[in-house]
């Protein structure tokens, strides 16, 4: 239960999974900012370079309010254990097997951390009296859709990669947690997160990495590829502002007309998006002029998994939470730009 002090105030810690990842290191620097407890889970894996975790977990750990516990959240005595000792009010749950390409060549890997590593997760709010559970769903769930803007109240039963149907599988799990046990849960639908700190093996390191190297850029489609770019200080915002409002499920919501973004549960998804797709040459473009080098394209046929275009329609986060993501995507990568000559002293 939460740990309430005489204000109101909620004491108790905020379980961040996957804190010492991209977005997971943002949004605990962000909660705690805003002076909230975090313990943060990571199994630093080596899925890329985890001198790069290491760094982001050295800076959240100079912070007394965070606690750091690695821990493999597939391990499910060890998962139970931990929730058992914190009984957390809130888990943001962001610790996943990522990537559509690596889905191709290694299924299990997403078998193992996002379907039995979500199911420890669903059992530990469950029997732990947790509020709120806010877990990584992602954009890729849209799969085979062309209707854009993507809007949470589509359909989305084509999935077009593993990694897109695990989180769609996410969904529908926490989804039953909602419903038989009223386990409050918002999915949050991310579209192409980038900025300072970022994952190398998404592109806007990947195209950094090879401007400054002087190797070519695969640029997939032809280059022809739209994506809502989004910046990561707008993810972290968002999830802060969705973490203290649970939701309480609709009680206009009908089974005979169901909407797909609600539900009688206390159920919820959201894109979290820029609400404003980039062509993709357009952001080598930027890249080149910050870098002050250019870029050498190869151009490459479409790869399997992947779609054309990304496009959020946000207009649900808009409404609930009075928040729009507000940094241009010129703006974005600049800072990611100078972060990343600072850390690889380019």
């Amino acid at each position: 239960m939460a740990n309430l002090t005489q204000s109101g105030k909620d004491e108790s810690p905020i379980l961040v999974t996957g804190a010492a990842g991209f977005i997971g290191f943002h949004v605990s620097q962000r909660l705690l900012q805003a002076g909230r407890k975090v313990v943060g889970v990571d199994s630093i894996n080596n899925y890329y370079d985890p001198s790069l975790k290491e760094a982001r977990l050295d800076i959240l750990k100079n912070d007394p309010s965070f606690t750091f516990v690695k821990q493999d959240l597939a391990d499910r005595p060890a998962t139970a254990e931990l929730f058992a000792q914190y009984r957390f009010s809130r888990v943001i749950h962001l610790a996943a097997q990522a990537g559509v390409r690596y889905s191709i060549e290694n299924p299990h890997a997403y078998i193992d951390a996002n379907l039995q590593g979500f199911t420890n997760i669903l059992e530990g709010c469950r029997h732990n009296g947790c509020g709120h559970l806010l877990y990584a769903s992602s954009s890729s769930v849209y799969g085979a859709n062309t209707k854009l803007p993507f809007s949470v109240h589509d359909n989305v039963d084509h999935p077009i990669s593993l990694y897109a149907a695990t989180k769609k599988a996410n969904e529908l799990m926490a989804h039953t947690y909602s419903h038989l046990y009223r386990l409050p849960t918002t999915g949050l639908r991310f579209f192409t997160v980038y900025g300072p700190w970022g994952r190398p093996d998404m592109a806007m390191f990947l195209f950094a990495k090879a401007i400054t190297e002087g190797r070519p850029i695969k640029l997939f489609n032809q280059g022809n590829m739209q994506r809502d770019f989004t910046y990561i200080d707008d993810i972290a915002e968002a999830i802060f502002r969705l973490t203290d409002r649970p939701p309480q499920g609709n009680p206009n919501w009908s089974g005979a007309e169901p909407d797909s973004a609600t539900s009688l549960a206390p159920w919820k998804v959201y894109n979290i998006g820029n609400n404003n797709p980039e062509q993709l040459l357009d952001v080598v473009a930027l890249l080149e002029k910050e870098f002050g080098k250019p870029a050498q394209r190869e151009l490459l046929p479409m790869q399997p998994g992947d779609v054309p275009a990304t496009y959020a329609d946000i207009e649900d986060l808009a409404r609930d939470i009075g928040f729009r993501p507000k940094t241009s995507i010129a703006d974005g990568i600049a800072r990611f730009a100078a972060w990343y000559r600072d850390y690889h002293k380019h």
